[in-house]
């Protein structure tokens, strides 16, 4: 099963749903394909759509997808590599009007630089990327959350737990 996830923007984002239709009808997609769309309307046969899913429902769906395919959102993306889940991401773009700015090329590019997903740039080669994600190995995510705690733990520590405000000024009333 693949699932199609565009996300909670307030634009649409119907040049990834036609792009997937596409290799339905061209017999490069053949497992079955859920969309949760967001704010997209967008009508096929090909494929199960929803505007928003309950976030039980949307959870075993993610657990039960062989295939991601997102936009660039953040959320989404992380969502996807930390169940170690193949994904293949592709940008909403502002000459489009899908987004206010170009923001997830960049967020996207950094993710298949570090080996997490495939980026989807040119929409007529969704084919072939879906081809490519059979050996795809993506890159096992590790969370950063406890190194982040720690070292703000140790700024607190080794800031006497002043915060930065109090050391300016505090320190210009001693003088």
């Amino acid at each position: 099963m693949i699932l199609v996830i565009l996300g909670t923007q307030d634009k649409e984002f119907p040049r990834l749903l036609e792009a997937v239709d596409k290799q339905i009808k061209k017999g490069n997609i053949k497992d079955k394909v859920i969309v949760q769309a967001g704010q997209t309307k967008y009508e096929s046969k090909n494929m199960e759509i929803f505007d928003l899913l309950p976030a039980p429902e949307f959870e075993k769906l993610m657990n039960k997808a062989n295939l991601i395919i997102t936009h660039g959102g953040v959320g989404s993306i992380l969502s996807a590599i930390k169940k170690g889940k193949k994904v293949i991401a592709a940008a909403r773009l502002e000459k489009y009007k899908e987004h206010h700015n170009d923001h997830q090329k960049q967020i996207i590019a950094e993710f298949a630089k570090q080996g997490y997903l495939l980026e989807l740039e040119n929409f007529d080669d969704l084919g072939n990327l879906i081809k490519k994600m059979e050996k795809f190995k993506p890159k096992k995510f590790v969370s950063n959350t406890n190194n982040m705690i720690k070292l703000l733990e140790n700024y607190i520590e080794d800031t006497n737990n002043t915060s930065w405000l109090n050391r300016i000024f505090g320190s210009k009333k001693k003088k």
